[in-house]
Formats: C-alpha cells, sequence, structure tokens
C-alpha cells in the first residue's frame, strides 16, 4: 500500500483531515509523565479523530539516545496498535544523494515511518533517495508557516517566486512516481491557493500553522482543498497535545482535536 492510499483510507475512516503533531517537548510534558507515556495516552485519546500523526524528530533528538528510542517506541506503539494510521516524520532532511540514503534507512526500515518532510535546496538529483521509494510519502518544503518564511521563498527567480518555483518542479519533474506532498503554511492561504492551482488536484498537501500559530482555519481549507475537499492533511501540534498540562491532558487533546476536525469539515466541499 502506497502513502497516498493509507492517507485516504485514514482520511475516509475517521472522516478527518487533521494531523496531530507529536511535538512533546519534555519540558513541557504533565507531571509524571515521560515522553513515551505521554505519546501513548495522546495517541489513544485522538486515533479515531485523525488522518496521521507527525512527531517531529528534534524534540527527541534533543535527549540523546533515550529520544532516539522513545520515538521508535512511538512509532511502534502507533504501527502495532494504529496500523491504518500513517507516520509523518517530520525531519526535514535533504544532503547529497548517498548521505540520504542514511535518513531513508532511519525513517523507514528503523522507525517504520510513511513519510518524511525534506527541503528542497539541494535539488531533485539529491532528493532521488526518497522520491525513487514510490510506497513512501516525500514532503517537501515550498511555503513555510512561519513568519521570516519569505526571506528566500518569496525571492523572485524568473519572474516566480522560489515556492511557485518549486512547486512547479515538483509536480513538473520530481513527482514521476506519485508520491510527493508539498508543505505550506495554513498562515499565508493566498500562497496555498496559488501552490494548489499549480499542483492540481491530486497532490496533497501538508499544512502547518493551525493552533497555536493562529492561522484562520476557514482561510486554510478554501484556500487548500481540492474540488472533492481533500487534498489537505492539517497539523495542529501545541494546540492539542499541550492544551492541557494536568491530568486530564488527554481528555483536553481528545476534546481539542475533535474541535478542530470537525471546524475543517465544516468548511470542506462536499462530495
Amino acid at each position: 500500500m502506497t502513502f497516498a492510499e493509507k492517507l485516504s483510507r485514514a482520511v475516509e475512516k475517521n472522516n478527518s483531515l487533521l494531523c496531530v503533531g507529536l511535538d512533546s517537548d519534555g519540558s513541557k510534558l504533565p507531571a509524571g509523565q515521560n515522553q513515551l507515556s505521554f505519546n501513548k495516552a495522546i495517541v489513544d485519546a485522538t486515533h479515531d479523530l485523525v488522518c496521521a500523526y507527525k512527531p517531529n524528530t528534534a524534540f527527541y533528538e534533543a535527549l540523546g539516545s533515550e529520544g532516539i528510542e522513545t520515538l521508535k517506541a512511538t512509532c511502534d506503539y502507533i504501527n502495532e496498535q494504529y496500523p491504518e494510521l500513517p507516520i509523518i516524520l517530520d525531519a526535514k532532511r535533504a544532503d547529497i544523494g548517498n548521505t540520504n540514503g542514511g535518513y531513508v534507512s532511519f525513517a523507514y526500515e528503523y522507525l517504520g515511518a510513511d513519510a518524511i518532510t525534506l527541503h528542497p535546496y539541494l535539488g531533485g538529483e539529491a532528493l532521488e533517495p526518497f522520491l525513487e521509494i514510490e510506497d513512501k510519502g516525500a514532503v517537501i518544503l515550498c511555503r513555510n508557516s512561519n513568519p521570516g518564511a519569505g526571506e528566500f521563498q518569496d525571492l523572485t527567480v524568473e519572474g516566480k517566486p522560489i515556492y511557485e518555483k518549486v512547486a512547479h518542479a515538483v509536480k513538473d519533474s520530481w513527482n514521476a512516481r506519485g508520491n510527493c506532498l508539498l508543505v505550506v503554511g495554513a498562515t499565508y492561504p493566498d500562497e496555498a491557493a496559488k501552490v494548489r492551482d499549480i499542483v492540481g488536484e491530486d497532490m496533497w498537501l501538508l499544512i502547518p500553522g493551525v493552533g497555536a500559530q493562529g492561522a484562520d482555519v476557514e482561510a486554510t481549507v478554501r484556500a487548500a482543498q481540492n474540488s472533492h475537499g481533500e487534498g489537505m492533511i492539517i497539523n495542529s501540534s501545541r494546540g492539542i497535545i499541550f492544551a492541557s498540562s494536568g491530568d486530564d491532558f488527554a481528555e483536553v487533546a481528545r476534546k481539542e482535536a475533535k474541535k478542530l476536525r470537525d471546524e475543517i469539515n465544516a468548511y470542506r466541499r462536499k462530495r
């Protein structure tokens, strides 16, 4: 099963375009919780409300070998308990080809992830170790959600901003195997609409920036959805997993996840 097929099944099963980011910052965990117990509780509380999970490797790498073991245990738990849900490894990797081979092995063979975030700066040739794996998702940064993203991404090259050049390159060349996605921040809905126009109906967009970063859900959905009301993986991390710091953190996370899923669905085009 390809990543896109697994994702589509999860979207349909849970009636959800919501991805929960497992950005489990050790300094923010509720009392009595470690990263793994916290992640398991969040996943158990939200598994029927999401289309994917997205652990950000930085929060695990910060803890050294213990954190890497926790990241693997988290991925193992999702794959064993909720195998229908894809895991997007938020690692933002890219290097020359032979180095990328190591990243591929870590993400897919060791962790068992279904997709990985990548940056396009080294070009499609360097990303080929990721692009050639047809059943895994290559999630390529295009227009990011942070305030300073435009410093380079808005620069004009041959009459187009760089983020549009990236979108065209992915659509016209890098996506030959149909396994590419683009990252487009919810904080820039006008740009999301442009990217949707460039890539067409079939490409999925991973959309961070909803929740703690304050993006408008309605504007995001209306800009980024395809004609079927799909094509988006809308991520929220802190706004869900750290909605409460008390003993009720999992219960509150479920409440916030359901609220956001339903809000997203309210603005989706109907089939």
